[in-house]
C-alpha cells in the first residue's frame, strides 16, 4: 500500500499536467493510440532482454511518428488513421505475447498492478514525472498557443514541428511512467480525465494546470485508498473516481450555465 500511495503521488501530476494540453488539441484519441501501441514493444524488449520501458518508449514514439506521416500524406483523416495504427499494434502486441513462454502476467501489463510497485518502478515514475513537468512548464505558453492556433505559432517564429514532436514525445514517456500503475488500457483515464474534468470548472488556464493536478493526484490517493476497503484492484478504482469526478463537474457547469441563463432573461 505504500507503494501504491507514492507512484500515486509521482504519476498524478505529470499525467494531470500533460492531460489539459491533450484535451485542448484535441488529441484524447492519440492518447488512446499510443497508450495501446506501446504493448508490442513491451514484448519485443522481453525477449531481447531489455527493460520494459525502453521497448515501451520505442513502440510509443513509432506510433507517433507512424500517425503524423500517414495522416500527412494520405487523404484519411487524422482519427482514422489513428484508429488503424493503433489497433494494428495491439493486436501485434497481442500476437506477439501468445507465441512467447514468459512469466509476466498480461494483466498486469493491460491493467496495471499497483500494489507490486518496486522501488526501481518509483524512481522511474519519478524521474520521468519530474523531466514531463519540467518540459511542460516551461514551455507551457508557447505550447497553448500552437493548441490553439498553429499558423499564428508559426508566423511569430515559434519551432511549431519541434513543439508538435516534443509533445509526442512527452506523451510516451507519460504513459511509460504509468505502465506499473495503471497499465495500457487504463492510462487514457489519467491522460485525459483531469484535463476534461479542469476545463469544466474553470476559465484560465493557469487554474485549469493546478485543478487538474489536484483531481489527478486526489483521485489516484483516493482510489487507492477506496480499494483497500472494498477488495478492488487499485488500477480501475483510480479510474472510476475520476469518472465520477467528471459526470460531478459536468452537471455542476450546466447548472451554473441554467442559472446564468435565467439571469439574463
Amino acid at each position: 500500500m505504500h507503494g501504491a500511495f507514492y507512484i500515486a503521488l509521482l504519476i498524478g501530476p505529470p499525467t494531470a499536467l500533460l492531460s489539459c494540453f491533450l484535451v485542448l488539441k484535441g488529441w484524447s484519441l492519440m492518447g488512446d493510440a499510443v497508450s495501446h501501441a506501446v504493448l508490442p514493444g513491451v514484448i519485443v524488449a522481453y525477449i531481447a532482454g531489455l527493460p520494459l520501458i525502453v521497448g515501451a518508449f520505442i513502440a510509443g514514439m513509432v506510433c507517433s511518428v507512424l500517425t503524423g506521416y500517414l495522416d500527412a500524406n494520405s487523404r484519411v483523416r487524422q482519427d482514422t488513421v489513428m484508429g488503424v495504427v493503433f489497433s494494428g499494434m495491439f493486436g501485434l502486441g497481442l500476437v506477439l505475447y501468445t507465441k512467447v513462454e514468459t512469466n509476466v502476467h498480461l494483466d498486469h501489463i493491460l491493467f496495471g498492478n499497483m500494489l507490486g510497485v518496486t522501488s526501481g518502478d518509483l524512481w522511474t515514475s519519478g524521474v520521468i514525472g519530474v523531466l514531463v513537468c519540467a518540459a511542460l512548464l516551461i514551455r507551457w505558453k508557447d505550447l497553448l498557443l500552437n493548441a490553439f492556433d498553429p499558423a499564428q505559432a508559426r508566423a511569430i517564429g515559434l519551432p511549431v514541428t519541434l513543439l508538435h514532436y516534443g509533445l509526442l514525445t512527452v506523451l510516451s514517456l507519460t504513459i511509460v511512467a504509468t505502465l506499473k500503475a495503471v497499465g495500457l488500457i487504463l492510462a487514457i483515464g489519467l491522460l485525459i480525465a483531469p484535463g476534461a474534468i479542469a476545463f469544466l470548472i474553470t476559465r484560465q488556464f493557469r487554474h485549469m494546470l493546478a485543478a487538474a493536478v489536484v483531481a489527478s493526484t486526489g483521485s489516484l490517493v483516493l482510489g487507492v485508498y477506496l480499494s483497500f476497503w472494498i477488495g478492488s484492484d487499485a488500477g480501475p478504482t483510480v479510474i472510476l473516481v475520476l469518472t465520477v469526478l467528471f459526470i460531478a463537474a459536468f452537471l455542476t457547469r450546466m447548472t451554473l450555465n441554467r442559472r446564468r441563463e435565467a439571469q439574463q432573461i
